[in-house]
Parts: C-alpha cells; sequence; structure tokens
C-alpha cells in the first residue's frame, strides 16, 4: 500500500475521531504557542518562492518536492489542480480500490501525461506471466503505453531478488511499457534498502517508503546509504497519524510541518501525501515553495502531536510479535485500524485487514484473558487488539 499516508483524512465522523481537542491540549498548550507568535494557520504562511525540484536518483527524473499519492482520491478534478500548481508525479496501484484507483488517474492524466511522471505497483506473483498481466492491465486502466516507475507491492527481501519476478519486469522494460523499477515498504525498511543495494544486478531504481517524523535515526542513515548510491527515495504516510479534522485544532495544523520535517533530508527525493480535496492540495503542495528549515512552531506543533498519538502510533517494528504468544501480526492489524479510524476509509482497512491469516489476526486475541504483547514505543497494544475485533467482526 505508501502510500502513506502519507495519509489522512479532516472528513471524519466525531464519532470515529482518534483525538478530540481536548486529547491533544494535554500534550500542550495552543494558548502558548499562539502567544509566542506563531500558533495560526497564517502564521505559517510563507512568501511563496519557486518551486523546488530534486532528481529522483539515477532515473534522472526531476519530481516536484510534494507529490501526490492516489490511493483515497477519487476525484480527477483534485489530480488536475494538484497537477496545474506544479505537481509532477502521481503514485498509484493496481491494488488499490481494487484497480478503481488507477482509473481516476488516467482519466486525470488526459492532457497531462507529457508532464506527469506516472508510478504504480504490481505484486509479486508467479508464474512470471501473471506480473506481466497485472502490468499490462494497470496500462489500459491508466490509459497509457507506459509507466514511468513501476514498483513491486511491500515485497519481502526474497521476493524482491526473485529471478522470476526480475526476469518478468525486465521483460517488460524491453517492450518498452516500464521505463524504472522500484519497490514499496511499510516495515522493516532498513532491510529492504540494504537488500536493494547489496544486489549484485542493482535491479531497482527507487524505494518507496514509510518516513515521517516519528521514525528513527537508523532509518535516515540508511536512506542516506540509498541515496548516495543512486536509488531514488520517496516518502510515503508522510503526515505520520494525522488523522483528525483539522478544525479541531483551531487554526494549528500538523500537515505542512510534518511534511517540512520530511524534506528538510535532502535525501528524500518527493513526498507523496494523501490529497482527497482541493483544501488537501492548497495546504500541502504550498510546502514545495517553502523554507524546509523547521521554525519554533513546527517543532511544537509535531511534539505535541507525537505526544498525543503515543498510544496508538505504530512504528512497524515487529518487535511486539515476539512478545505475542500467539505471534499475532500487531502491526499489519494496527495499520488496518489507522486506515479505519484514522482515515476513515473502512474498504481500505478491511482489505488491508484481509490480507493478515486469520491464525496471526486479531481473532488470535479471543484465547487470551489479558494482553501481554508489549511495544517498545508506548502503544497500547491491547486497546487496539479489541478495536480490531471490533471493527473487523
Amino acid at each position: 500500500m505508501t502510500q502513506d499516508n502519507h495519509h489522512r483524512t479532516r472528513a471524519r465522523k466525531a464519532s470515529a475521531r482518534l483525538m478530540d481537542r481536548r486529547t491533544f491540549l494535554k500534550a500542550g498548550s495552543l494558548g502558548a504557542v499562539a502567544a509566542a507568535g506563531f500558533g495560526g494557520r497564517a502564521a505559517a504562511q510563507e512568501t511563496p518562492g519557486d518551486i523546488q525540484y530534486r532528481t529522483l536518483g539515477r532515473t534522472g527524473m526531476k519530481v516536484a518536492i510534494v507529490s501526490i499519492g492516489a490511493m483515497r482520491t477519487t476525484e480527477p478534478a483534485v489530480f488536475q489542480a494538484a497537477f496545474d500548481l506544479g505537481v509532477n508525479y502521481v503514485d498509484t496501484a493496481r491494488c488499490y480500490m481494487d484497480g478503481v484507483n488507477e482509473g481516476y488517474v488516467g482519466t486525470a492524466l488526459k492532457g497531462y501525461r507529457d508532464k506527469v511522471f506516472v508510478a504504480t505497483k504490481c505484486h509479486m506473483v508467479t508464474p512470471q506471466e501473471d506480473i506481466i498481466k497485472s502490468v499490462e492491465e494497470s496500462l489500459k486502466t491508466l490509459q497509457t503505453d507506459y509507466v514511468d516507475i513501476l514498483q513491486l507491492h511491500h515485497p519481502s527481501r526474497q521476493d524482491m531478488l526473485h529471478a522470476d519476478a526480475k526476469a518478468a519486469l525486465a521483460k517488460l522494460r524491453e517492450q518498452g511499457k516500464v521505463r524504472f523499477f522500484g519497490l514499496s515498504a511499510h516495515s522493516n525498511e532498513v532491510e529492504i534498502i540494504d537488500g536493494v543495494l547489496s544486489d549484485p544486478d542493482k535491479f531497482f531504481d527507487v524505494i518507496l517508503l514509510t518516513y515521517n517524523f516519528n521514525c528513527k535515526d537508523d532509518l535516515t542513515q540508511a536512506i542516506e546509504r540509498a541515496a548516495k548510491a543512486g536509488i531514488g527515495i520517496v516518502a510515503m504516510k508522510t503526515q505520520g497519524k494525522a488523522g483528525y479534522e483539522a478544525k479541531d485544532l483551531g487554526d494549528v495544523s500538523p500537515h505542512q510541518a510534518a511534511l517540512k520535517w520530511v524534506l528538510r533530508n535532502p535525501n528524500v527525493h518527493t513526498a507523496i501525501p494523501s490529497m482527497v480535496n482541493l483544501d488537501e492540495v492548497k495546504e500541502d503542495v504550498a510546502v514545495m515553495r517553502m523554507n524546509l528549515k523547521l521554525t519554533q512552531r513546527d517543532h511544537e506543533v509535531l511534539r505535541r502531536y507525537r505526544l498525543a498519538t503515543a498510544s496508538t502510533y505504530c512504528y512497524r517494528c515487529g518487535e511486539c510479535r515476539e512478545t505475542c504468544p500467539a505471534r499475532v501480526d500487531i502491526p499489519t492489524v494496527n495499520r488496518s485500524v489507522m486506515y479505519a479510524e484514522g482515515y476513515g476509509d473502512m474498504p481500505l482497512a478491511q482489505a488491508t485487514y484481509a490480507e493478515v491469516p486469520l491464525a496471526v489476526s486479531a481473532a488470535a486475541c479471543g484465547d487470551c484473558t489479558q494482553c501481554v504483547a508489549r511495544c517498545p514505543n508506548s502503544v497500547a497494544i491491547g486497546v487496539q487488539m479489541r478495536k480490531a475485533r471490533t471493527l473487523f467482526a
């Protein structure tokens, strides 16, 4: 999936809120922030500069630093508004909305295809003819003869080095249907990066990975290694778990600060936040013309947001699974809950949860009277698993 979220929603029912204004205020005073002179949305705006572009590794593609993650966008006009403001890279996938999302992107690309780089994804499947068939279906739905980047969707390290998969992808490139190859990583990002770097074939050109202000230094260091080796780095889930209505915070929004945190790293070539309406386009796209240095206001907003989401934000490190007697796939279950409660996107949540084998789903927690799994980052695992059993029963 990438995309993510880089994802969030600002139009959820109050009953589904992950965090209300009171919870956020417990982490700090909005009044104090405003009094310091950096509290309001207007104060966060800067004098517009030129659009900032970066080269996407050895692909040579010059991409605006803010791109659009298509996973939850259904209105072609939203894509086109972003394109008109300078966005020139869009990320989708065959599996998004059961293939429908690529259709929305394809419609939006009419009149823009020669101005916009297109990335899509396929799963690692066998035989290799199935990979080729999946990509050809993507091209048909996208209404284009080729995609600029084709990514294997969250493969294991074994999958990414699979000879048959490489052969299928190479055939697509020979046919002119794909220009460059990449892969997406929702977890184990450092391992995936090192796998790409150690590949003797140097097959993959781009990595799409989760990267936001909650991430650890080891991932930042791995990103630097990859970028120095010529790998293009695309960041998803850049907003952390910003899944609440902006109006709940008055004039204080974490979204621009979160994007600036990601993009201040020069080794990240572009970010793909989800944009589902014109307000989100305006807010996110503005960042590509801003000074990316974090202000005192940015640091304070992100600090309070991190504290306010500490009990629910999953770092996907996987350490919790070793402490769970049933070895439940806690990171993926947590991601499913995030899609339901954070994004307000139940179809996406259900589809993600359906990928979890029953034996390691939240259903396996039913045999435990008390959750003994432990998170090194203070996520309330027992609470999250109970939510999952309720949401996905």
